[in-house]
């Protein structure tokens, strides 16, 4: 067993301690008599680096030299010092490897035993200048660098750099390695939400209806901008009685478990809307109450908006209901007037918060010449980089003017305008949620065969009455 002996290296002024590194060299347990085995420790490792040596002198330099910054070296001498270092599974950042043990095949066979039992780590090997051309075996396979043992040992004064920069690209390789997973595991989950939107929507006569959604961005590990999985959600699609459905969904935050809770909300929506829920209220509690026993949504305080509608395309009826989510704008395409259905404070809790929340139904009528536009939070909350208070948001001024601006614009143009326009506020930003929009043209009256007609001969829409509440949505 080899003595044990301390030093204190300290650096002091004022006799105040600004830095203390303690250094202790020990023995470990040996297999054998010849090998000698060392360790040193430090406080607050800078980076825990392993040495297999060909001599003990010169590896008792080499422990000082790389742990003048704190970091934790353990030494090896000899091939068989490593396996009593091996058998106690320690962790390191870096190898530094004499690759003559005492020959180079021999280092060649204790290279491999690092590769296999170490193989997250990067090694780097140390050679005479005769050596040099059998370096080439080890890098083909896996060797990080090199350095050549000059007779002088000005080498040494090379190791630390060599190792803190070979720790660093490694690392970067490796977060390079982890954003790129990252960035196809988003994108696979994304794919998935992106198949539930609906691509190819029949509108009912005299009315188009156009819906979009995209996706916020970040910068991830790696610094390259990475297309998230997110938390928003559209649909739309006609009853059995001909009534059509409109609903735009936003869960709390963004990634992976927005995007799963929207896909949960979305299974439910399809799996109960052949059943007799025409009372949107009614419809919403339910999806509420469902919800509520999901884990994958209400955990950590997740949440779900949801605005539900019920287009009547005959009568120009519109049924809704909202679970914490903005109201509709309605725009008089003649005047360019735009206005909310209702105020903010319409609708009730977000949904999966408590089975116990009630919601109630509101009724608006839609006459000809208007555009009913519902949105999430994405497109109204637009803001340039570094400033997030409302007055600096896109906001619902912003949305109605870009409506105003193309009032006689196809629907399709309006709905591009509004992405465009609000990204353009941005200044390069981007929107940093997710956006998704549903705008409905009403442009004709539909008369009960089924045909259309220009219902529109005043010139004004016909809005005195809405928003008013129609019934409480408990049934």
């Amino acid at each position: 067993m080899v003595a044990t002996r301390s030093r204190l290296v300290s650096f002091t002024r004022t006799n105040e301690v600004r830095t203390v590194a303690r250094c202790t060299r020990k023995a470990l347990p040996e297999t054998g008599s010849d090998p000698v085995v060392t360790a040193f420790y430090f406080v607050e490792a800078n980076m825990r680096i392993l040495v297999v040596w060909d001599n003990d002198a010169e590896a008792d330099l080499i422990g000082m030299y790389l742990g003048v910054d704190g970091s934790e070296i353990t030494l090896a001498v000899g091939a068989d010092g490593l396996n009593p270092i091996l058998a106690q599974n320690l962790e390191f950042d870096l190898a530094l490897l004499a690759i003559n043990l005492p020959t180079v095949e021999m280092g060649y066979e204790v290279f491999q035993r690092l590769r296999n039992d170490l193989s997250e780590i990067p090694v780097i090997g140390a050679c005479m200048p005769q050596e040099v051309v059998r370096v080439v075996r080890f890098m083909t396979n896996g060797m990080s660098a090199y350095v050549i043992r000059d007779t002088a040992g000005d080498y040494l004064f090379m190791l630390q750099a060599m190792a803190e920069q070979t720790v660093d690209a490694v690392r970067a390789a490796r977060e390079q390695k982890l954003a790129q997973k990252l960035r196809e595991e988003v994108e696979s989950v994304r794919k998935l939400q992106a198949s539930v939107i609906p691509k190819n929507i029949d509108a009912p006569p005299g009315y188009s209806v156009h819906g979009r959604y995209e996706p916020s961005q970040i910068r991830v590990l790696g610094g390259q901008p990475v297309t998230m999985a997110g938390g928003d959600y559209y649909d739309i699609f006609m009853l059995p009685d001909n009534n059509m459905v409109l609903l735009v969904g936003d869960a709390s935050g963004h990634g992976m478990k927005a995007a799963m809770s929207i896909m949960t909300m979305h299974t439910l929506v399809r799996m109960i809307r052949s059943q007799s829920y025409r009372d949107t209220a009614h419809f919403v509690t339910e999806i509420n109450r469902q919800l509520c026993e999901q884990s994958i949504v209400s955990e950590e305080g997740g949440f779900i908006t949801l605005l539900y509608a019920i287009l009547n395309p005959e009568t120009g009826e519109l049924r809704w209901t909202s679970a914490g989510h903005p109201p509709p704008l309605l725009q008089n395409m003649d005047t360019g007037e735009v206005m909310p259905l209702a105020g903010k404070d319409c609708g009730g809790l977000p949904l999966a918060i408590t089975e116990y929340a009630e919601y109630e139904t509101y009724v608006s009528a839609l006459p000809p010449h208007v555009r009913l536009v519902l949105f999430t939070d994405g497109l109204e909350e637009a803001f340039p980089e570094g400033t997030k208070q409302s007055h600096s948001q896109y906001g619902i001024d912003g949305i109605s003017e870009t409506l105003r601006n193309y009032a006689t614009e196809p629907a399709s143009d309006a709905l591009t305008a509004l992405f465009d326009d609000s990204n353009a506020f941005t200044q390069g930003a981007g929107r940093h949620d997710d956006t998704s929009v549903v705008l409905l043209e009403r442009r004709v009256s539909v008369l009960a065969n089924g045909s259309a007609r220009d219902g529109f001969a005043s010139g004004r829409c016909e809005t005195a009455d809405f928003p008013r509440r129609f019934e409480n949505g408990i049934v």
